[in-house]
């Protein structure tokens, strides 16, 4: 039995394996926690799935290394039982009653949020709530948001308001006697210090403390009543961020990691199997059987490989075993046929061989139980290795928009990013995130191949 002690003194191929074994057990966590079908459906869902979310918000862990601390998301419900929510219903007459609904929370942070926005849920039959809804500031200025009339699923964009902006702009006008040289943003005068910083695009000091949002409903039925939900968009969410569709991206990066695995692994040993055996069968029986499959393997060297999987994946609707089963098919017979064929013809000629042929063995047996067992060491470094080469071009095919459109993977993420100017805007970890994975992969892989292909190739050198 061959010792590990010689092959664990590689660190190289410590580092290699552990960097996989990480990858493995977060792909096995994935599977068992994320449902392939659920993560399927959630990243193909529409934005009103992901409403909670903000939008194009950095990783939270951002906030360890920034001198600001940037908010997080705050959900205030009166579906909850949160002793922040406080909601009162009180009767003014025969069939009218009015509701009281007052949501508190505390702003600790260095920048006014993103956005801000109101979900209604109303029950009534003919005559719907009539809300008025107002913003009470820690420094005790209130601000009327709107009076508003709710259908049974209303609700009420206060960032987005351009009624809202242009009123509270002229209140800052009248505060501080001079005219903003461009429109300050709503949350800024919701949530900034009012003095003439406010006036400057660079500048927007934030005022710390307890914030109130009152609503107060009135209902022209008995049983008529409604529920509101609060959302102050944060700019930092999860450990990978999430899109321009507000998709939590860490979805798609832990789905990625079993995906490109699989992919990779699959791709290079199926390859490398079915490449082997072709170029055993043509060198052993040579003659007709050799030359047909080596014409077939020089049709395949000239095929344009990337242009019949785009011919592929246009004439027909494909996912990502289809894209693997279209390139094992490809690159069966491709330059590594000629390669193992080159190396049966060595074998072929040995002595073990001749004294195979002598005890009476046929063709296959000694195929199988001589030649190939000697091919097998030499063959796992280039599996090793090509692995890392599967996983890039599952990512490259995505980004060129060639992938499986419903499954999550990395190279989807970057695709996104890429299409949405993810650098251009400064959505760094929209992109690096990913590509860190995708280079940890390759490096693992390339850490484990060379240190194999020195093991079971004495000859090489350490370099």
């Amino acid at each position: 039995m061959m010792s590990l002690r010689p092959i664990l003194r590689y660190r190289s191929l410590l580092i290699g394996a552990a960097i996989l074994c990480v990858f493995i057990i977060v792909s096995i966590f994935t599977i068992i926690t994320i449902p392939y079908e659920e993560a399927a459906r959630l990243w193909r869902a529409g934005e009103q799935t992901w409403l909670e979310n903000p939008r194009n918000a950095v990783p939270s862990w951002v906030n360890l290394f920034s001198p600001i601390k940037l908010p997080e998301t705050i959900v205030l419900d009166t579906e909850s039982n949160s002793l922040n929510v406080i909601k009162i219903s009180a009767p003014a007459g025969e069939n009218i009653k009015i509701i009281r609904v007052e949501m508190r929370f505390d702003y600790e942070y260095d920048t006014p949020p993103s956005e801000i926005n109101l979900f209604f849920k109303s029950t009534y039959n003919s005559s719907p709530p009539q809300l008025t809804i107002s913003w009470i500031r820690p420094d005790g200025v209130q601000f009327d948001l709107k009076k508003m009339t709710i259908s049974r699923d209303d609700k009420f964009y206060i960032s987005a308001d351009t009624e809202l902006n242009a009123a509270l702009n002229r209140i800052i006008e009248d505060k501080l006697g001079a005219k903003p040289p461009y429109s300050i943003s709503t949350t800024s005068v919701l949530f900034g210090v009012i003095n003439e910083s406010i006036l400057t695009s660079e500048s927007v000091e934030t005022l710390k403390g307890g914030y109130r949002l009152l609503i107060e409903g009135l209902l022209f039925e008995p049983t008529a009543d409604f529920d509101a939900k609060l959302v102050v968009y944060g700019k930092v969410y999860g450990w990978a961020g999430t899109d321009h569709l507000r998709r939590d991206i860490g979805i798609a990066l832990l789905w990625g990691t079993p995906i490109a695995l699989l992919f990779g692994v699959s791709a290079a040993v199926s390859i490398a199997l079915i490449q082997m055996s072709i170029g055993a069968v043509s060198a052993w029986f040579r003659g007709a059987v050799d030359t047909f499959m080596q014409r077939i393997t020089e049709i395949f060297l000239v095929l344009p490989f990337l242009p019949v999987l785009i011919m592929i994946s246009t004439l027909y609707e494909i996912n990502i075993w289809t894209i693997l089963l279209v390139v094992i098919l490809l690159s069966s017979f491709g330059p590594g046929v000629k390669n193992y064929r080159a190396l049966f013809m060595q074998l072929r000629e040995s002595p073990y061989v001749e004294a195979a042929r002598a005890y009476g063995a046929g063709d296959f047996r000694i195929l199988i139980l001589h030649l190939i067992p000697r091919v097998l060491p030499t063959m796992i470094p280039s599996i090793v290795l090509s692995a890392a080469e599967f996983v890039f071009l599952e990512a490259a095919l995505a980004i060129l928009g060639i992938g499986d459109p419903i499954a999550p993977t990395w190279g989807k993420v970057i695709q996104d990013a890429f299409y949405n100017g993810a650098l251009f805007k400064g959505q760094y970890y929209w992109v690096l995130i990913p590509s860190a994975l995708l280079a940890s992969t390759s490096i693992s892989f390339a850490l484990i191949g060379f240190t194999l292909d020195k093991i079971f190739n004495p000859k090489l050198k350490e370099i």
